[in-house]
Protein backbone atom coordinates (compact mmCIF):
# COMPACT_ATOMS: atom_id res chain seq x y z
CA UNK A 1 0.00 0.00 0.00
CA UNK A 2 1.35 3.44 -0.84
CA UNK A 3 -1.77 5.53 0.85
CA UNK A 4 -2.98 3.90 3.71
CA UNK A 5 -0.84 3.11 6.97
CA UNK A 6 -2.12 0.52 9.05
CA UNK A 7 -1.48 0.37 12.83
CA UNK A 8 -2.70 -1.46 15.24
CA UNK A 9 -3.40 0.17 18.47
CA UNK A 10 -4.90 -3.06 20.73
CA UNK A 11 -6.00 -6.35 19.39
CA UNK A 12 -8.90 -4.93 19.03
CA UNK A 13 -8.32 -1.57 17.52
CA UNK A 14 -6.80 -0.68 14.70
CA UNK A 15 -6.05 2.86 13.28
CA UNK A 16 -5.82 3.61 9.33
CA UNK A 17 -3.70 6.93 7.91
CA UNK A 18 -4.80 8.38 4.58
CA UNK A 19 -1.01 10.24 3.41
CA UNK A 20 -1.61 11.16 -0.16
CA UNK A 21 0.13 13.67 -1.69
CA UNK A 22 0.16 17.66 -0.61
CA UNK A 23 -3.70 18.15 -0.25
CA UNK A 24 -5.13 14.37 -0.05
CA UNK A 25 -7.07 14.40 -2.80
CA UNK A 26 -9.11 11.24 -3.24
CA UNK A 27 -8.00 9.24 -6.90
CA UNK A 28 -9.04 6.02 -8.00
CA UNK A 29 -6.05 4.40 -6.89
CA UNK A 30 -7.35 5.84 -3.33
CA UNK A 31 -10.65 3.79 -3.33
CA UNK A 32 -8.84 0.61 -4.80
CA UNK A 33 -6.26 0.71 -2.05
CA UNK A 34 -8.69 1.79 0.38
CA UNK A 35 -11.60 -1.17 -0.37
CA UNK A 36 -8.30 -3.40 0.39
CA UNK A 37 -7.86 -2.43 3.37
CA UNK A 38 -11.77 -2.49 4.36
CA UNK A 39 -11.83 -6.08 3.03
CA UNK A 40 -9.10 -7.33 5.09
CA UNK A 41 -10.11 -5.48 8.15
CA UNK A 42 -13.58 -7.09 7.82
CA UNK A 43 -12.24 -10.40 7.19
CA UNK A 44 -10.28 -10.17 10.73
CA UNK A 45 -12.66 -11.48 13.76
CA UNK A 46 -10.48 -9.33 15.91
CA UNK A 47 -11.50 -5.65 14.94
CA UNK A 48 -13.60 -3.96 16.82
CA UNK A 49 -13.03 -0.33 15.77
CA UNK A 50 -11.44 1.46 13.30
CA UNK A 51 -9.92 4.45 13.09
CA UNK A 52 -9.47 6.20 10.60
CA UNK A 53 -7.83 9.64 10.40
CA UNK A 54 -4.77 11.85 8.05
CA UNK A 55 -1.72 12.21 7.93
CA UNK A 56 -1.39 14.96 5.85
CA UNK A 57 -1.65 18.23 7.83
CA UNK A 58 -4.58 20.26 6.77
CA UNK A 59 -6.04 17.53 5.06
CA UNK A 60 -8.01 14.98 5.74
CA UNK A 61 -10.40 13.31 2.58
CA UNK A 62 -10.01 15.87 0.46
CA UNK A 63 -12.68 16.13 -3.45
CA UNK A 64 -11.51 13.77 -5.90
CA UNK A 65 -8.33 14.14 -8.39
CA UNK A 66 -9.44 15.44 -11.41
CA UNK A 67 -6.06 13.86 -13.29
CA UNK A 68 -7.94 10.41 -12.23
CA UNK A 69 -11.36 11.90 -12.81
CA UNK A 70 -12.32 9.43 -16.02
CA UNK A 71 -10.53 6.20 -14.01
CA UNK A 72 -12.66 6.91 -10.96
CA UNK A 73 -15.79 7.00 -13.14
CA UNK A 74 -15.47 3.70 -14.23
CA UNK A 75 -13.84 1.92 -11.32
CA UNK A 76 -16.33 -0.89 -10.51
CA UNK A 77 -16.20 -3.46 -7.80
CA UNK A 78 -16.33 -7.23 -9.10
CA UNK A 79 -20.28 -7.32 -9.60
CA UNK A 80 -20.07 -3.87 -11.53
CA UNK A 81 -21.37 -1.80 -8.96
CA UNK A 82 -18.93 1.65 -9.14
CA UNK A 83 -16.31 1.36 -6.79
CA UNK A 84 -16.72 4.74 -4.53
CA UNK A 85 -20.81 3.56 -4.24
CA UNK A 86 -19.66 -0.17 -2.93
CA UNK A 87 -16.79 1.67 -1.49
CA UNK A 88 -18.91 3.69 0.44
CA UNK A 89 -21.27 0.59 1.58
CA UNK A 90 -19.21 -1.80 2.69
CA UNK A 91 -17.72 0.85 5.00
CA UNK A 92 -21.23 1.63 6.86
CA UNK A 93 -22.14 -2.53 6.72
CA UNK A 94 -18.62 -3.01 7.57
CA UNK A 95 -18.13 -6.19 10.79
CA UNK A 96 -16.83 -3.29 12.95
CA UNK A 97 -17.17 0.08 14.02
CA UNK A 98 -15.12 3.19 11.86
CA UNK A 99 -14.36 5.89 13.78
CA UNK A 100 -13.44 9.36 11.36
CA UNK A 101 -10.85 11.44 13.71
CA UNK A 102 -11.25 14.66 10.90
CA UNK A 103 -8.58 17.36 11.50
CA UNK A 104 -8.26 19.42 8.51
CA UNK A 105 -10.33 19.92 4.79
CA UNK A 106 -12.71 17.31 4.36
CA UNK A 107 -14.40 17.84 0.65
CA UNK A 108 -16.37 16.42 -2.37
CA UNK A 109 -15.94 12.32 -2.51
CA UNK A 110 -13.85 13.01 0.40
CA UNK A 111 -16.63 14.45 2.69
CA UNK A 112 -19.18 11.88 1.21
CA UNK A 113 -16.63 8.98 2.05
CA UNK A 114 -16.66 10.60 5.72
CA UNK A 115 -20.46 10.24 5.12
CA UNK A 116 -20.07 6.02 5.57
CA UNK A 117 -18.02 6.32 8.67
CA UNK A 118 -20.03 5.35 11.23
CA UNK A 119 -18.68 8.36 14.23
CA UNK A 120 -17.19 11.17 12.96
CA UNK A 121 -15.22 13.57 15.33
CA UNK A 122 -13.47 16.88 14.60
CA UNK A 123 -10.98 19.40 15.59
CA UNK A 124 -13.17 22.41 16.36
CA UNK A 125 -9.94 24.39 15.18
CA UNK A 126 -9.25 22.80 12.21
CA UNK A 127 -11.65 20.56 10.66
CA UNK A 128 -13.44 22.32 7.48
CA UNK A 129 -16.21 20.64 5.56
CA UNK A 130 -17.58 21.72 1.98
CA UNK A 131 -19.69 19.70 -1.04
CA UNK A 132 -18.31 21.71 -4.28
CA UNK A 133 -20.15 19.96 -6.85
CA UNK A 134 -22.71 22.80 -8.04
CA UNK A 135 -19.90 25.38 -8.14
CA UNK A 136 -18.24 23.45 -10.34
CA UNK A 137 -21.13 22.30 -12.58
CA UNK A 138 -21.61 19.07 -11.07
CA UNK A 139 -24.32 17.24 -9.15
CA UNK A 140 -22.97 14.71 -5.89
CA UNK A 141 -22.88 11.35 -7.25
CA UNK A 142 -21.13 9.76 -3.39
CA UNK A 143 -23.91 10.25 -0.87
CA UNK A 144 -24.01 13.97 -0.92
CA UNK A 145 -27.47 13.46 -1.87
CA UNK A 146 -28.26 11.15 -0.62
CA UNK A 147 -26.54 10.09 3.20
CA UNK A 148 -26.32 14.18 4.39
CA UNK A 149 -30.01 14.86 3.97
CA UNK A 150 -30.70 12.18 6.68
CA UNK A 151 -28.13 13.92 8.65
CA UNK A 152 -28.90 17.67 8.60
CA UNK A 153 -32.24 17.49 7.12
CA UNK A 154 -33.99 18.90 3.48
CA UNK A 155 -33.05 22.69 3.72
CA UNK A 156 -29.46 22.53 5.45
CA UNK A 157 -28.19 19.65 3.12
CA UNK A 158 -29.78 22.04 0.23
CA UNK A 159 -27.77 25.13 1.59
CA UNK A 160 -24.60 22.93 1.71
CA UNK A 161 -25.12 22.09 -1.69
CA UNK A 162 -26.56 24.90 -3.16
CA UNK A 163 -23.99 27.28 -1.71
CA UNK A 164 -20.66 24.93 -1.90
CA UNK A 165 -19.43 26.79 1.04
CA UNK A 166 -16.60 25.96 3.01
CA UNK A 167 -18.37 24.78 6.65
CA UNK A 168 -16.12 24.85 10.00
CA UNK A 169 -16.74 22.25 12.54
CA UNK A 170 -19.00 24.24 14.81
CA UNK A 171 -21.43 24.80 12.25
CA UNK A 172 -21.15 21.28 11.18
CA UNK A 173 -22.09 19.76 14.75
CA UNK A 174 -25.10 22.27 14.84
CA UNK A 175 -26.05 21.05 11.53
CA UNK A 176 -25.56 17.16 12.10
CA UNK A 177 -22.73 16.91 9.85
CA UNK A 178 -20.68 15.51 12.64
CA UNK A 179 -21.19 13.23 15.78
CA UNK A 180 -19.31 15.89 17.96
CA UNK A 181 -16.76 18.69 18.26
CA UNK A 182 -13.54 18.69 20.22
CA UNK A 183 -10.60 20.81 20.90
CA UNK A 184 -7.86 19.86 18.51
CA UNK A 185 -5.87 19.11 21.51
CA UNK A 186 -7.70 17.03 22.82
CA UNK A 187 -8.94 15.17 19.68
CA UNK A 188 -6.69 12.48 19.19
CA UNK A 189 -7.63 11.16 23.27
CA UNK A 190 -11.06 11.92 22.70
CA UNK A 191 -11.11 9.17 20.05
CA UNK A 192 -8.85 6.30 21.51
CA UNK A 193 -10.76 6.82 24.73
CA UNK A 194 -14.19 6.03 22.43
CA UNK A 195 -12.47 3.03 20.88
CA UNK A 196 -11.14 1.55 23.69
CA UNK A 197 -15.08 1.99 25.49
CA UNK A 198 -16.58 0.66 22.51
CA UNK A 199 -13.77 -2.16 22.06
CA UNK A 200 -14.90 -3.45 25.36
CA UNK A 201 -18.27 -4.38 25.04
CA UNK A 202 -19.54 -7.69 23.07
CA UNK A 203 -19.07 -7.83 19.34
CA UNK A 204 -22.46 -9.35 18.42
CA UNK A 205 -23.90 -6.52 20.30
CA UNK A 206 -22.48 -3.59 18.81
CA UNK A 207 -23.32 -5.47 15.24
CA UNK A 208 -26.78 -5.95 15.91
CA UNK A 209 -27.21 -2.00 17.31
CA UNK A 210 -25.16 -0.76 13.75
CA UNK A 211 -27.15 -2.64 11.89
CA UNK A 212 -30.79 -1.98 13.50
CA UNK A 213 -29.69 1.55 12.94
CA UNK A 214 -28.28 1.09 9.52
CA UNK A 215 -31.60 -0.15 8.79
CA UNK A 216 -33.47 2.80 9.97
CA UNK A 217 -31.30 5.28 8.45
CA UNK A 218 -29.20 4.62 5.12
CA UNK A 219 -30.72 5.53 2.04
CA UNK A 220 -31.81 2.31 -0.63
CA UNK A 221 -29.16 1.46 -2.35
CA UNK A 222 -30.88 1.68 -5.50
CA UNK A 223 -31.11 5.80 -4.54
CA UNK A 224 -27.44 5.63 -4.20
CA UNK A 225 -26.57 4.19 -7.54
CA UNK A 226 -29.10 6.43 -9.20
CA UNK A 227 -27.13 9.77 -7.84
CA UNK A 228 -23.64 8.18 -9.49
CA UNK A 229 -25.09 7.95 -12.63
CA UNK A 230 -26.94 11.68 -12.39
CA UNK A 231 -23.16 12.75 -11.74
CA UNK A 232 -21.35 10.78 -14.26
CA UNK A 233 -23.93 12.39 -16.69
CA UNK A 234 -22.93 15.64 -14.95
CA UNK A 235 -19.89 15.32 -16.20
CA UNK A 236 -20.39 16.13 -19.67
CA UNK A 237 -22.89 19.04 -19.21
CA UNK A 238 -21.56 22.82 -20.27
CA UNK A 239 -21.68 24.29 -16.70
CA UNK A 240 -18.72 21.71 -15.63
CA UNK A 241 -16.84 21.97 -19.18
CA UNK A 242 -17.09 25.45 -18.81
CA UNK A 243 -16.03 26.06 -15.71
CA UNK A 244 -12.99 23.91 -15.43
CA UNK A 245 -11.23 26.61 -18.13
CA UNK A 246 -12.04 28.86 -15.24
CA UNK A 247 -10.65 26.92 -12.45
CA UNK A 248 -7.03 26.27 -14.60
CA UNK A 249 -7.06 29.83 -14.72
CA UNK A 250 -8.01 30.43 -11.06
CA UNK A 251 -5.49 27.90 -9.80
CA UNK A 252 -2.34 29.71 -12.14
CA UNK A 253 -3.15 33.14 -11.18
CA UNK A 254 -3.69 32.26 -7.41
CA UNK A 255 -1.91 29.35 -6.78
CA UNK A 256 -2.96 25.45 -6.09
CA UNK A 257 -2.29 25.93 -2.24
CA UNK A 258 -4.15 29.23 -1.68
CA UNK A 259 -7.09 27.73 -3.71
CA UNK A 260 -7.49 24.47 -1.83
CA UNK A 261 -6.88 26.33 2.07
CA UNK A 262 -10.10 28.62 1.29
CA UNK A 263 -11.63 26.69 -1.98
CA UNK A 264 -15.54 27.76 -0.70
CA UNK A 265 -14.13 31.47 -1.29
CA UNK A 266 -12.67 30.63 -4.82
CA UNK A 267 -15.38 28.86 -5.97
CA UNK A 268 -17.61 32.11 -5.10
CA UNK A 269 -15.08 33.85 -7.00
CA UNK A 270 -14.68 31.44 -9.65
CA UNK A 271 -18.50 32.08 -10.76
CA UNK A 272 -18.32 35.53 -10.93
CA UNK A 273 -19.22 37.18 -14.09
CA UNK A 274 -16.02 39.52 -13.84
CA UNK A 275 -13.51 36.39 -13.23
CA UNK A 276 -14.85 34.32 -15.21
CA UNK A 277 -15.00 36.65 -18.30
CA UNK A 278 -11.52 37.73 -17.63
CA UNK A 279 -10.26 33.96 -17.22
CA UNK A 280 -12.15 33.11 -20.37
CA UNK A 281 -10.52 36.22 -22.11
CA UNK A 282 -6.98 34.99 -20.92
CA UNK A 283 -7.19 31.66 -21.89
CA UNK A 284 -7.56 32.53 -25.63
CA UNK A 285 -4.51 33.99 -25.82
CA UNK A 286 -1.15 33.12 -26.57
CA UNK A 287 1.08 31.77 -24.23
CA UNK A 288 -1.83 31.85 -20.75
CA UNK A 289 -0.55 30.27 -18.18
CA UNK A 290 -3.29 27.92 -17.56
Amino acid sequence: MTQFGIQQVTPAIRRVTFTNGPVNVVGADTLAELSGVVEALSGDERVRVVIFDSGTPGYFYNHADLDQLGALLTLADSDSTPMFVALATRLAAAPFVSIASIRGRTRGGGAELALAFDLRYASREEAFFCQPEVATGLVPGGGGGDRLPRLVGRDRALEVLLTSEDYDADRAERYGWVTRTVPDADLDAFVDAVAARIALFDRSSVLGVKAQINRATLPPAADVRASWTEFTGSVSWPGFQGRGAVFAALFAEVGPDAVERDLGHYLGVANSPEVSSRSRSSLSEPGSAA
